[in-house]
């Protein structure tokens, strides 16, 4: 490896205004900021990997149960319906509409649970202090880009929504799963600002 090929390795460009620094990690608890656009270039805090590990691992059994618990039940003279997040991906099996299910499992359960375990994979080895398991950092990289494909926040905004509309037009009850998700979108919202992802880079091309 040559002596330039060094140098650009240890520079970093800013995720938003694409400005170029050399890669030094604060102490933890502080944070680097682009002097441009005032973006957080590295947040490492103390602990921090333990802490997004604790919260993938409760993203990933919410997003189970919540595929299997009731969504949602739906009353109207006398009439009932009760149905989970797994019962409406499959009320899009025929033919024309596979295409959908495959959407609907994908972007709401699919995705994120892969995303989570990528996740899990990159981070045990680091909090054990022990060298990445293989291709950690290509798990990693798949994780990152799944980011905006993980759309279960999008689904409860969704069904929130959908739910303020047929209030009056029929008994809405929320069920177990509707609130697993509600805290699933909640607790992945904090994992991911808890996650510093050029801090977990750092680390794993530390190992």
């Amino acid at each position: 490896m040559t002596e330039s090929t060094t140098a650009y390795k240890d520079l970093i460009a800013c995720p938003k205004c694409d400005a170029l620094y050399h890669a030094v990690i604060p102490d933890n608890n502080h944070r680097a900021i682009c002097d441009r656009c005032g973006t957080t270039l590295f947040a490492p805090r103390e602990g921090s990997f333990l802490i997004v590990f604790a919260y993938a691992l409760t993203v990933l059994v919410l997003i189970f149960a919540a595929t299997w618990f009731p969504f949602i039940s739906i009353s109207k003279a006398g009439l009932s319906n009760t149905s989970s997040v797994f019962d409406v991906a499959l009320s899009f099996s025929d033919s024309a509409m596979i295409p959908l299910t495959l959407a609907v499992a994908g972007m709401i359960i699919l995705i994120p649970a892969l995303r989570v375990l990528l996740i899990l994979y990159t981070l045990a080895p680091l909090i054990l202090e022990r060298k990445p398991l293989p291709h950690a950092a290509l798990a990693f990289r798949y994780s990152e880009q799944m980011r905006p494909w993980a759309m279960a926040e999008i689904f409860v905004l969704g069904v929130a929504v959908a739910l303020v509309k047929i209030a009056g037009l029929a008994n809405v009850d929320p069920g177990p799963a509707f609130w697993m998700f509600v805290a699933l979108a909640l607790i992945a919202t904090i994992q991911d600002r808890a996650a510093c992802s050029l801090t977990i880079w750092k680390a794993l091309e530390a190992k």
